[in-house]
């Protein structure tokens, strides 16, 4: 087992060092931000001052030679446009992203799961049809159009919700967060709902192909004959050994609710990473860009290693092959 913890972390610092390479070397390829920092009427002179304090008369490869050395030192460089550590901003706005992508996951898992359970012990039945219908619906549309139409019901049309913001927040641990009041519940739920949606969709067609060719292997079969209950059948049988993909997929999804919840937070006005990094590439910040997706690989990262370990709790198999 600790020789497949190493092996992953080793696979982790070389995807993290190749990662970095090439978002440096694509965001230093995408124009040039001194003419968006200097005043339009900054002489020849004035231009190439600013250029050699901010680092941006130098080769990209010395430039990222300089970028990898602080880097390993916990700096990512200075925001063009705030003048603080782009770290720093990215951690601001990250409990916002944070809390929004966990409750999506949230209504994921209550909601994904239960129904693809259901519907792959029924299979045929209403529900079942029901279920892979609303999955079809669920993986093609587009979350853009979802959003505005969330706010149109519910919003403008109805007047249950807010369309934009994160309300009220209060103090956990010295982080805002919204969830812990009824006002940043109410905010939250829109986007929350237009984040889930597809998961929700994804997670139970997961759930309901495991359950089907679950439901027929030969240990199932003879725990029924034994008169196993439909309960403990359901929770010491079925369950576990359909949560090893279930897992991988909501593991891995997690992660894109993190890092790709950029139209969401556009839509609804939600004070997060995804609405940072859309005001970064506008305005060519390339150390909040390239920040936010350091950040976003080390969440990845950490995500899947994570979810490499729960196979070994939820699978004695892969310990037996690790040990």
């Amino acid at each position: 087992m600790f020789e497949m913890m190493m092996q992953r972390a080793l696979q982790s610092v070389l995807v993290i060092f190749v990662m970095s390479v090439l978002a440096f070397v694509g965001i230093n390829l995408v124009g040039d931000p001194i003419h968006l920092l200097v005043a339009p009427d900054a002489s020849h002179e004035e231009i190439q001052l600013a250029s050699q304090e901010l680092g941006l008369d130098l080769p990209v490869h010395e430039q990222y030679v300089r970028f990898l050395g602080n880097a390993l030192r916990g700096d990512l460089g200075n925001s063009f446009v705030f003048n603080r550590p782009a770290v720093g901003l990215i951690f601001e706005r990250m409990p916002a992203t944070f809390e929004l992508a966990t409750m999506a996951l949230l209504l994921t898992a209550l909601v994904g799961v239960p129904l693809g359970l259901w519907a792959g012990l029924r299979p045929g039945s209403r529900l079942h049809k029901f279920a892979m219908s609303f999955s079809i619906f669920g993986v093609t549309m587009p979350v853009f159009w979802l959003g505005l139409i969330l706010i149109l019901v519910f919003s403008v049309n109805l007047g249950w919700l807010p369309s934009g913001g994160r309300g009220e927040t209060t103090s956990l641990l010295g982080i805002q967060v919204s969830f812990l009041t009824w006002d940043g519940l109410k905010f939250m739920l829109l986007p929350a709902c237009t984040l889930a949606l597809n998961n929700i969709a994804l997670i139970m067609r997961i759930t309901e192909a495991g359950t089907r060719e679950v439901a027929v292997q030969e240990y199932v079969k003879f725990a029924r004959a034994k008169g196993v209950g439909p309960t403990r059948l359901m929770t010491r049988h079925i369950l576990p050994n359909v949560l090893i993909p279930v897992v991988t997929a909501m593991g891995i999804e997690f992660g894109h609710l993190i890092a790709f919840s950029l139209i969401t937070e556009t839509i609804f006005a939600w004070p997060g990473m995804g609405k940072l990094i859309i005001d970064s590439v506008l305005q060519l910040d390339r150390p909040v860009v390239v920040a936010y997706l350091m950040v976003a690989l080390l969440l990845f990262v950490i995500i899947n290693f994570v979810v490499d370990m729960l196979y070994l709790v939820l699978d004695p198999r892969l310990r037996t092959k690790a040990a």
